[in-house]
């Protein structure tokens, strides 16, 4: 064969996939909801503003404590447009005002969005391997397994996430700041989505194309990676989209509380207690507003982008609700 025909060959191949890509019905459907793209831009945004701190952020300098107990305060930027010269002067250097320390807080916001979309990950992340591997196991195995790890689910369910998560915080040391708001969270989301993996296994399971495979000699992990988890990425997918926003409000109570972030860590958590505790009592609003207007815009992206791919994956769950 020349080289021009395996040339067109591999082109024709591409835009097979490309084309097979594009008809996708859930692509289509989640292109198509306008709420799913707004949410999906937010989080692009969200993202690019992390990646940016993390590269051109200097931590030492957010995290520096400058001043004594009377330090220099500047008002927010933008109010400094209907104010005076020296005022108009901070608009340049603090558009978003400076906290108790005298430390910018627009650079200690945009850091915030590194540490939640960092430990929003690992938190998620864990929690839906360890889910997916024991809802997995539940369903196939059955009898005594599927007893001993739902009825262990069950357990952790019956509490309420938020106090269980801080029950569970408190055994960590304090020296792992975040670190122990991610352990504990991880535990308390674990249960989630054994429940939700379980019982598209078992949907999963009842098809005769695994009995097929399991008649033809497929062992058992075979049957399970090849044949039942590409079955319920679904549900997997939508279960981890909106819980990256649920995880990310937590991780933000858990340092509101003082049981996340260590003192001076930019952690929109923290930055919101710092502003709820001082800022607010001495009439400088700014310190928690803009911590806390980033938080509820991250996770409303994460919200309408979870529900865009539920629409799109169940189409009968639209229809019902409609």
């Amino acid at each position: 064969m020349s080289a021009e025909t395996e040339t067109g060959t591999r082109a024709g191949r591409d835009r097979g996939l490309l084309g097979r890509v594009r008809a996708s019905p859930f692509l289509s459907e989640l292109l198509s909801n306008r709420l799913a793209l707004v949410g999906l831009s937010i989080i692009l945004v969200v993202v690019t503003v992390a990646v940016y701190a993390r590269a051109f952020v200097d931590f030492e300098t957010i995290t520096r404590v400058q001043f004594g107990a009377n330090p220099p305060r500047a008002a927010p930027g933008w109010m400094a447009l209907f104010g005076t010269e020296t005022q108009a002067a901070g608009l340049l250097h603090y558009p978003f005002g400076t906290d108790g320390q005298a430390r910018d807080i627009l650079p200690r916001v945009l850091y915030g969005a590194w540490y939640a979309m960092l430990y929003g990950t690992i938190t998620v992340g864990i929690s839906t391997v360890a889910g997916v591997g024991l809802g997995t196991l539940a369903a196939y195995y059955g009898d005594v397994t599927d007893n001993v790890v739902m009825r262990t689910m069950d357990v952790l369910l019956a509490f309420p996430s938020l106090l269980l998560a801080l029950a569970l915080v408190a055994i960590f040391p304090d020296d792992l700041g975040l670190w122990r708001a991610v352990a504990a969270l991880t535990l308390v989301y674990t249960p989630r989505f054994a429940r939700v993996i379980r019982g598209a296994a078992l949907a999963v399971l009842e098809d005769e194309y695994v009995d097929a495979t399991v008649a033809l000699g497929a062992r058992d992990p075979r049957v399970l990676v090849r044949h039942v988890l590409p079955n319920c990425l679904a549900p997997i997918t939508v279960q981890s989209t909106l819980n990256f926003g649920l995880a990310i409000i937590d991780l933000a109570a858990l340092s509101f509380l003082g049981f996340g972030a260590a003192a001076g860590t930019p952690s929109w958590g923290l930055m919101l207690s710092n502003g709820v505790e001082r800022g607010l009592l001495t009439g400088e609003w700014w310190w928690s507003f803009f911590p806390g207007f980033f938080l509820a815009v991250t996770v409303l992206g994460f919200n309408l982008l979870g529900d865009g791919m539920r629409d799109a994956l169940d189409p009968r769950m639209r229809e019902a609700i409609d």
